[in-house]
C-alpha cells in the first residue's frame, strides 16, 4: 500500500516537473524573440529613413523585400520597393535578417582620408623612384 502510494507521489512530482520545464522553455523562446525584435527596431533607428537607406530583409515567412525604409513606426517600419513602386510595412518580430548599407558621415570622413593618404604615399614613392637627386 506505501509502495503504491509513493509510486504514485513520484510520478506525479515527475510530471509537474515535465510540464513546468516546457513552460519555462516557451517563455525562454518569447522573450528571445523579443530581444530580437528590439534588436532589430534599434538596427532600423540607426539607420534612418529616406531614399538612401537602402535595406534588403528576410522574413520569417522566408519572403525578401529590397528597397528603402520610408516610415519608422512603434511596432513596424514602411519599406518603399523602387523596381515594383509599392510599400510594405513590416513588423519588427517578422524580420529575421536586415542588410543595410548606409554609410554614416563619420565613416565617409574615414574613408576620403584614408584614400587621400593613400594617394600621398603613391606619390612619394613615384617621385623617389623617378627623382634621384631631387
Amino acid at each position: 500500500m506505501i509502495d503504491r502510494a509513493v509510486a504514485t507521489f513520484l510520478t506525479c512530482l515527475l510530471s509537474f516537473t515535465l510540464l513546468s520545464q516546457q513552460s519555462a522553455l516557451a517563455s525562454a523562446r518569447s522573450d528571445k524573440d523579443a530581444a530580437h525584435a528590439l534588436k532589430v527596431k534599434a538596427g532600423i533607428m540607426k539607420l534612418g529613413t529616406g531614399e538612401s537607406t537602402r535595406v534588403s530583409l528576410s522574413l520569417r515567412d522566408k519572403t525578401k523585400l529590397t528597397g528603402y525604409i520610408k516610415e519608422i513606426g512603434e511596432d513596424s517600419f514602411v519599406v518603399a520597393d523602387l523596381e515594383k513602386d509599392r510599400l510594405t510595412t513590416v513588423a519588427y518580430p517578422d524580420v529575421v535578417q536586415v542588410k543595410g548599407n548606409n554609410l554614416s558621415t563619420r565613416t565617409k570622413v574615414i574613408i576620403g582620408v584614408a584614400i587621400a593618404v593613400g594617394v600621398a604615399i603613391t606619390l612619394y614613392v613615384v617621385r623617389g623612384a623617378f627623382c634621384d637627386g631631387c
